[in-house]
């Protein structure tokens, strides 16, 4: 089948934003676009590469092939046809469209802006010599020279045609340091900073090697660097000043182990007894392959919740309604603010170092492409004021990734791979044997094919946005332009579009492929960015560049240096198509303290202020009455009307490991409690398990996992929920044959005792359950024989009913002294589960909980506060399963 058998196919369902609609599908060389029937609707173009993942899915229950689309924006959508070979079409001819084997086959080599643009400098918007003249190279300072060592790429084919490099060192000295670096990627100035002569200089790992080699040519190049600020105005070193801080940085990006790790690849880190007034510190900024995976498991929480709002309304994704259902701890477990966290970390101390110590600090990693040019564009972002202009931040990026030589190319994936095309439908039905043997062949083949292309990737200028967006949103009034700004370089950086983002390097964009230059045959993205049109719409409206002025005496200046939180990090949630409340919470009511209290973002579980509100608020009590056997017949909806076991009775600390548990189908009183399954809502009357203090819910979205319900701590606490159901049916059976109702005591009526009634195996309570016999004035809990996940198992004891009870667990100290009752036999309070137990005692000799004197945690009759039990309430739960009162 050839490429765009069907260049148009009609009847076509978009499923898009929680809203389907009819239109018609067209592809043409480099978009897929979808016009829908109804004329006021928009139309949706989709540039082939912003698509990320296409999966063809099997037939519908309505005979419709349905295949879905994830875009590199974050975007999910879906298409449903008529018929397979419709479907199987534009599948294939997508993906021929898609997979490039040429970045000359890319979409900006065809785009022409129409009418045209009417800036047209981008590509002239950055000259070297014009932006370190800028920041007063060869005017302020004369310790700094331009080089033209590299002027034809060979010196450094990574590198740009033009370096600044200090005064004292010779070309025929870099010539001989670049032996010793990297791909010859060797330090070279990218900032000097305008309040002192503080600079930012960049370059690869050293070839230190097993056997620590030095380089001399190297050594002398890093001390005249740190040694640039003594004598502006000389050519040569001169005494030095006193006063002068010795405080000049080797930032090595690399987490230490992976730098150590590279000696034994012949590179390594610098071994500083022969660099001289100057300290060497590590980032631990993760690798690309890291920062890939991090980035994947956010999107694979994203893709989760579509599919699961999918499969609840039994639609398709990208046609269901979204649903408040996103994980945010998946999102915590992903590490992306972790990694986000400790750039900005990074960049406050190389801040700091260059503005307030006077000082020079010299960034690298490994190659000096990825994590260096992170740190050293956001640290100029947060020292310059120019570069938080629209015009400034434009040749910040065309210095600092596009010239120093980012991997654009092989790091965005532009010409994709057969890789994220996968028909599932082609599995399901695959029944023959030879189309299953061919069907094998393939995903084998595909299996051994080259990975080169997918290991290359990685979201470094996407994490490089992200970063400054956190920065954007501490200091709103900073920036010239605003969100959207950001959001749509971003946007482009994926579209192929424009040939600002298309190469690995400055010699690749210059010279082209084939013969065909960019720059001749491409539009710039800084032309449309600084089109009028555009520019109305990034401008930020808070911006105030007085701010900026050293000389203002504002309470809010700070003489234009910008000196982030790391700590302060969240989700960029317009990128993600999300709302903030749902990727990174909302204002949480403490249930300790009076008030609300805002909370900040997180970086992993373990500051996440819902567990940490968890760990540190006491338990609550719980108090609860003995139901009586009722005299009328209909036991069971008296029993499930006394005994509400909802999220309320459960500190913050069991609800967080609630959610996070699996679902499991229980018998409550006389009915079967079944868990909410992806394949359809339960009905409103079935109670389901309580929202997860966790995750954020959007207000105005369906949340089917919200209402209230009786669940068991136990059951939750099974990894196999088949076996524990069986082993909660094998007690109840238990009980049912050796419970026998309890015998009149002398003196009682005819009248009441004619009023109680047979317990039969129907009628039997739920484990846990209280009863009190009026003949006899007892009152006693049937409880399991065994729990399987009990740390100690009950010690064997002949049945009496009057003294003992044969299902309770082991008996264990509580943590509180017990509350006396006056209708249950003896002095000893019911006992509690033992993991549970445990479980608190630990968590009380870690955290200095409130004072809960008032509380019993493991008695039958729990306290509550006293202003609650001024007001008469009171909360009544019991335990189905038998591992205690919580």
């Amino acid at each position: 089948m050839g490429i765009l058998n069907h260049l148009q196919v009609e009847r076509v369902l978009c499923g898009k934003s929680g809203s389907a609609h009819y239109g018609s599908l067209h592809l043409t060389a480099h978009h897929l676009i979808f016009r829908y029937d109804d004329a006021e609707k928009e139309e949706m173009w989709v540039p082939y590469p912003l698509i990320s993942l296409v999966l063809q899915l099997p037939q519908t229950l309505q005979g419709q092939s349905p295949i879905t689309f994830h875009t590199r924006t974050f975007e999910t959508f879906s298409l449903l046809f008529l018929s397979d070979r419709d479907a199987a079409d534009v599948f294939e001819s997508v993906k021929e469209l898609t997979v490039c084997t040429s970045v000359n086959q890319l979409y900006a080599f065809l785009y022409s802006p129409n009418p045209p643009f009417d800036v047209e400098d981008g590509w002239s918007i950055y000259f070297p010599r014009k932006e370190f003249g800028r920041m007063g190279v060869g005017s302020r300072t004369k310790a700094w020279r331009f080089t033209d060592v590299n002027k034809d790429y060979q010196f450094s084919p990574t590198y740009p045609s033009l370096l600044v490099v200090p005064t004292r060192i010779s070309d025929s000295t870099l010539q001989y340091a670049g032996k010793y670096r990297s791909k010859c990627r060797i330090p070279a100035l990218t900032y000097l900073h305008w309040a002192n002569y503080g600079t930012i200089t960049r370059s690869s790992q050293p070839m230190v090697g097993i056997k620590q080699n030095r380089s001399v040519q190297d050594e002398k190049l890093v001390e005249a660097i740190f040694q640039s600020h003594h004598s502006p105005e000389s050519r040569s070193s001169s005494t030095p000043i006193y006063g002068a801080t010795a405080t000049n940085l080797i930032v090595d990006a690399r987490p230490t182990a992976n730098a150590m790790a590279n000696t034994a690849r012949g590179a390594g880190t610098e071994n500083m007894e022969h660099y001289k007034d100057a300290k060497k510190t590590y980032s631990g900024i993760d690798h690309i392959h890291a920062m890939r995976e991090s980035l994947g498991k956010v999107v694979d929480a994203l893709r989760e919740a579509d599919a699961i709002a999918a499969s609840v309304s039994g639609n398709v994704p990208g046609e269901a309604k979204q649903l408040a259902i996103l994980d945010r701890q998946a999102l915590r477990r992903s590490g992306w603010l972790r990694h986000m966290s400790n750039i900005i970390e990074a960049v406050v101390l190389i801040v700091r170092n260059v503005h307030v110590n006077s000082s020079h600090v010299l960034i690298h990693c490994s190659d000096g492409w990825d994590r260096t040019s992170q740190l050293s564009a956001l640290a100029q972002l947060c020292l310059d004021p120019y570069y938080r202009t629209m015009r400034g931040f434009q040749v910040l990026v065309e210095k600092d990734w596009v010239s120093f030589g980012h991997r654009f190319l092989d790091r965005c994936g532009h010409l994709s791979s057969e890789k994220f095309f996968l028909s599932i439908a082609d599995n399901a039905n695959a029944g023959g044997g030879a189309e299953a043997a061919q069907a094998f062949l393939t995903s084998v083949q595909n299996r051994f094919a080259s990975q080169h292309h997918v290991k290359e990737t990685s979201p470094s200028f996407h994490q490089f946005l992200e970063c400054l967006r956190q920065i954007q949103r501490q200091y709103p009034e900073r920036f010239e332009f605003n969100e959207r700004f950001l959001r749509t370089i971003h946007y482009h950086l994926y579209s192929c579009q424009y040939g600002t983002f298309l190469y690995n390097s400055e010699r690749e964009r210059r010279r082209g492929e084939e013969g065909i230059v960019a720059s001749e045959r491409t539009a710039s993205l800084w032309d449309f960015l600084n089109s009028s049109s555009q520019m109305e719409l990034h401008k930020n409206p808070l911006y105030d560049p007085s701010l900026d002025d050293p000389l203002n005496r504002d309470p809010k200046a700070d003489m234009g240096v910008l000196i982030p939180n790391a700590k302060d990090v969240r989700f960029w949630h317009e990128l993600y198509g999300r709302t903030d409340e749902e990727m990174n919470g909302k204002i949480i009511v403490s249930q300790v303290k009076e008030g609300p209290e805002f909370v900040p973002s997180v970086e992993g579980l373990d500051d996440d202020p819902v567990n940490v509100n968890a760990r540190m608020e006491a338990i609550p009590s719980i108090s609860f009455t003995p139901t009586t056997i009722a005299s009328s017949p209909p036991m069971a909806p008296a029993r499930s009307t006394s005994i509400p076991a909802t999220s309320a009775g459960l500190s913050s600390s069991l609800q967080g490991l609630w959610s996070s548990l699996p679902e499991l189908g229980q018998k409550v009183g006389g009915g079967i409690l079944a868990a909410a399954s992806s394949s359809g809502l339960s009905s409103p009357s079935s109670p389901l398990r309580p929202s997860s203090p966790s995750r954020a819910r959007n207000t105005g979205a369906t949340d089917f996992f919200a209402s209230g319900g009786v669940k068991s701590v136990w059951g939750k606490l099974s990894s196999n929920a088949t076996a524990a159901f069986s082993a909660v049916q094998e007690v109840y059976d238990g009980v049912s044959r050796d419970l026998r109702p309890p015998s009149r005591n002398a003196g009682d009526n005819d009248e009441n005792y004619g009023r109680e009634r047979e317990l039969h195996t129907q009628d039997l309570p739920a484990d846990g359950d209280v009863f009190t016999s009026r003949g006899s004035g007892l009152s006693y809990t049937v409880r399991s024989s065994y729990n399987p996940w009990d740390t100690v198992k009950p010690r064997n004891s002949l049945f009496n009913l009057t003294t003992d009870n044969p299902w309770a667990s082991a008996q264990s100290s509580s943590l509180r002294p017990p509350t006396p009752r006056s209708d249950v036999l003896g002095s000893s309070s019911l006992p509690e589960a033992a993991a549970f137990a445990h479980s608190l005692r630990r968590q009380n000799s870690e955290l200095s909980l409130p004072d809960t004197s008032n509380q019993g945690v493991g008695s039958a009759t729990h306290t509550l506060p006293n202003d609650e039990r001024k007001e008469g309430r009171e909360s009544a739960a019991t335990d189905p399963l038998g591992v205690g009162l919580l």
